[in-house]
């Protein structure tokens, strides 16, 4: 489908996702939000996608946040609604099956940097600046930013990001685990393509199990995610990729994956 809010752009196994409302920062409006589930949706079904790059257009934001003048309008049980609409779609990102890289360029903030932690791994410039400033516009967090921060930074750490608003640039992201490497603008991109092509190279199969064992065990006991682990490694075992991919190391030859 032709996209107004976004780009979508396919080149071999790597799909590049660009938010493209530079004039107002890629703030996250509804219509934005629906072009991207639609194209998250066209990569879910893609399976010559391997890799998915999410970033923002130009180099001032990756995502400003939720559209200020929509928000300002709604009631609460709108905004119940339009909370669990961004959360189901961050959700479908986290659990894609395949790696989603944020490549942040600026600020991330408030939906945005949500959007942001819903990816697989986060790079940012070094020009970046994160935070979740909801409670500046007597607000929470609403596409899942109130769960994932703690997550990702720890509880400490979150609560005085989320209770205060501060922006952090991308050092200090990374000094908390906000993001998990920073880069000059310029390299941004080329970074986050080669970690993408490495991903790429390895087996899909794998590559979604591995994903599935992390997120699906993250909150289970450890015998539990003991347990989930050892059955999506022999559900491995029984795939073409897994016989390919022993007998290429053996054979000392690149392997040909066929997601099978």
């Amino acid at each position: 489908m032709a996209y107004e809010n976004i780009l979508l752009e396919i080149n071999d196994s790597i799909a590049t996702i660009t938010l493209n409302r530079p004039k107002v920062l890629n703030a996250l409006n509804q219509a934005l939000l629906i072009e991207l589930g639609t194209a998250v949706d066209e990569i879910a079904a893609n399976d010559s996608v391997r890799v998915v790059l999410l970033t923002g257009a130009g180099e001032k934001a990756f995502a400003a946040g939720a559209d200020i003048q929509e928000l300002a309008q709604v009631s609460a049980i709108e905004g119940q609604q339009l909370a669990e609409r961004g959360q189901h779609l961050f959700l479908r990102i986290e659990n894609l099956g395949k790696p989603v890289i944020a490549c942040i360029n600026g600020f991330a903030l408030g939906g945005g940097c949500e959007l942001a932690m819903a990816a697989t791994i986060r790079i940012a410039s070094e020009t970046a600046r994160l935070g979740q400033p909801e409670v500046k516009l007597g607000l929470t967090p609403g596409y899942g930013g109130s769960q994932r921060l703690p997550r990702l930074v720890g509880k400490g750490a979150a609560l005085k990001l989320l209770l205060t608003g501060d922006i952090i640039n991308a050092a200090e992201a990374l000094r908390i685990g906000l993001v998990d490497e920073v880069v000059p603008a310029a390299e941004l991109i080329p970074r986050a393509t080669q970690i993408a092509l490495t991903m790429a190279a390895a087996a899909p199969i794998a590559i979604r199990q591995t994903l599935a064992a992390v997120h699906a065990g993250y909150d289970l006991s450890l015998d539990q995610a003991l347990a989930l682990e050892a059955s999506l490694f022999g559900l491995c075992c029984a795939t073409q990729d897994k016989a390919e991919g022993t007998t290429a190391f053996l054979e000392k030859r690149p392997p040909n994956w066929t997601g099978k």
